[in-house]
């Protein structure tokens, strides 16, 4: 096939990534560029003998192209509407599409569904874009076209979310619009249980949907317990909490309007619950609070971003460990988490051992948590499980 697209050459014996299909060349694989490649371009990626290894977007980085075709293609609408579809076919067969008890879902999960740079949430009829790379910014065209064959009648929104996330590429993308509709938030469902969701003014593309089944098991471990629930944004934890019948929900979260959006979400659900929002720093909580919890939530953002902040964050995710275990009642439970891309599984359960060291408690692990199905994890791209868990047994 001939295509007309720059040419990435690659210095000898560096094609082996790619011939076990990883998602991201790296530049210092690179020898040289055929061609004038700009950020965002289409390129061919060619071994040092001159034999076709992939396609991508370039980037101008330390992962040089994010590879989205490992056969040579010609990217056009088709092609996109494909991978749309394998995406949506794959949900459906988790039973998540039209599931009237959860309605929210992620439909792309960009290297888990082969399409690097590229998140889609569903909220009810409305979706969520967000586009990490140029190139996939680019293509938003085909998105909206192919969404709208796929889904049909039961789309009516699509919002395209990407201001934030391109910005951080040095692109010049200033405002979040609508491509289609225009509506600012829905209630949705999850598991049966309804939150109001504003993917405007919220974080990410407006809930933390990866953490449907482990708020479910929170449920199991819930009933009768005095449950705190920190980073809580708008609740997600404390309602499963609520609704398992805990004695005592608190949640903890630094934000006004969050703390709004959990009273809000907590009133679609009951008409009186056990449970008090606590607008503070979660550190700053736990250190002065006194309280002694059954069952305690940490779900914080990411420490991590890059590399060069491990270190730094080790250090934030031990002291945070350390602070909970030893407010933990004895026999308690301890969710916690990481969802720092940098932090691997193992570093993860080193940091929850040094500061169960530190806090002289015995603790057991009683499971190990990761995100749901409908964020597919390439077993070609293990860097694509983010979301690390452990759930705990404090004694």
């Amino acid at each position: 096939m001939s295509i007309d697209y720059p040419k990435i050459i690659l210095l000898p014996g560096k094609e082996r990534s790619l011939l076990n299909r990883h998602p991201w060349l790296f530049s210092g694989a690179v020898k040289k560029i055929e061609g004038d490649a700009k950020e965002g371009d289409i390129v061919e990626i060619f071994s040092a003998d001159n034999r076709y290894l992939a396609t991508g977007h370039y980037h101008e980085g330390s992962i040089k192209v994010r590879i989205f075709s490992f056969e040579q293609v010609a990217p056009d609408y088709d092609f996109w509407k494909r991978k749309l579809q394998t995406a949506f076919d794959y949900r459906k067969s988790l039973g998540i599409i039209r599931n009237a008890h959860t309605t929210m879902y992620r439909l792309i999960h960009a290297e888990g569904d082969e399409m690097p740079g590229l998140i889609i949430d569903i909220y009810n009829s409305t979706v969520v874009l967000q586009t990490h790379t140029l190139g996939m910014h680019r293509i938003k065209e085909h998105l909206v076209k192919a969404l709208k064959e796929i889904y049909g009648d039961a789309l009516d929104c699509i919002y395209d979310k990407s201001a934030e996330t391109m910005s951080k590429q040095k692109v010049a993308v200033t405002e979040n619009i609508f491509l289609s509709g225009d509506k600012k938030e829905e209630t949705v469902s999850e598991n049966g249980i309804q939150f109001h969701v504003n993917f405007i003014e919220g974080q990410k593309t407006g809930f933390f949907i990866d953490q449907r089944e482990n708020r479910k098991l929170l449920s199991s471990y819930s009933a009768g317990k005095k449950v705190l629930n920190t980073f809580a944004y708008s609740g997600g934890f404390s309602l499963y909490a609520l609704k398992a019948n805990a004695a005592l929900v608190h949640s903890v979260d630094t934000s006004k309007k969050v703390e709004e959006w959990t009273e809000k979400n907590i009133a679609l659900n009951f008409t009186e619950a056990p449970h008090r929002f606590f607008t503070r720093d979660v550190f700053d909580y736990l250190k002065s609070s006194g309280e002694i919890y059954d069952v305690i939530v940490l779900d914080p953002p990411a420490f991590a971003k890059h590399l060069s902040a491990v270190k730094q964050a080790t250090v934030g995710y031990r002291n945070l460990n350390y602070e909970a275990i030893k407010r933990i009642s004895s026999g308690g439970i301890l969710f916690t988490f990481s969802c720092s891309q940098v932090i691997d599984k193992e570093l993860f359960r080193k940091i929850v051992f040094m500061a169960a060291t530190q806090a002289r408690r015995n603790v057991r692990i009683m499971h190990q948590l990761s995100q749901p199905p409908d964020h597919p994890i390439s077993v070609y791209h293990p860097e694509g499980e983010y979301l690390k868990g452990l759930v705990l047994y404090v004694e």
